[in-house]
């Protein structure tokens, strides 16, 4: 399956490059970081009828988050057990993240998840979408951990690409193509 990581949109660059900026810049030191941000990207992959989304977290809040609320030890950079960690990133990716297409709600399936870096990337799959005409994401990644919390969201549909962010304590967001 293949996921891509667009540039994004003029509208978001003025936002998303100095607070990644920033964020990463702590990241590495285990400081707490200025920002509190995750992205998440869909896209429509018509020949396949699927929708491909991945979400980006920053790994040591995911980290955080996924040991104060599942109680265990968590690595996601070098796990003793991956199919554990695993475990615990479908269980909170899936509990904090939903989609309605055309006014439907979509069966997620967890693939996987990576590290790259200072970011957790957890990928998903929903199968059995022919079209999309309008998108409904109910989205409350780390809204359990900080109230400072942006998630950013990036939907690409036939090629039209389309944006928005949520800021805590929102957690719904429409995009119609």
């Amino acid at each position: 399956m293949k996921y891509i990581v667009s540039k994004a949109s003029s509208v978001y660059k003025w936002l998303i490059i100095p607070v990644l900026a920033l964020a990463l810049t702590s990241a590495g030191h285990k400081t707490p970081h200025p920002f509190h941000v995750s992205v998440v990207e869909i896209e429509h992959n018509a020949a396949d009828k699927t929708l491909e989304i991945s979400c980006k977290i920053f790994t040591d809040d995911f980290e955080t988050v996924l040991a104060k609320n599942y109680k265990a030890k968590v690595d996601l950079i070098n796990p003793p057990n991956k199919a554990a960690m695993d475990t615990l990133v479908k269980k909170y990716i899936l509990s904090h993240l939903s989609i309605r297409v055309n006014g439907k709600p979509v069966v997620l399936d967890y693939l996987g998840f990576e590290n790259e870096n200072e970011a957790a990337y957890g990928y998903i799959q929903a199968e059995n979408i022919a079209t999309v005409n309008k998108i409904e994401i109910t989205n409350s990644i780390l809204y359990d951990k900080f109230d400072d919390q942006v998630g950013i969201m990036h939907v690409k549909v036939n090629g039209n690409r389309k944006s928005t962010k949520l800021n805590y304590p929102d957690k719904e967001a429409l995009l119609n193509f």
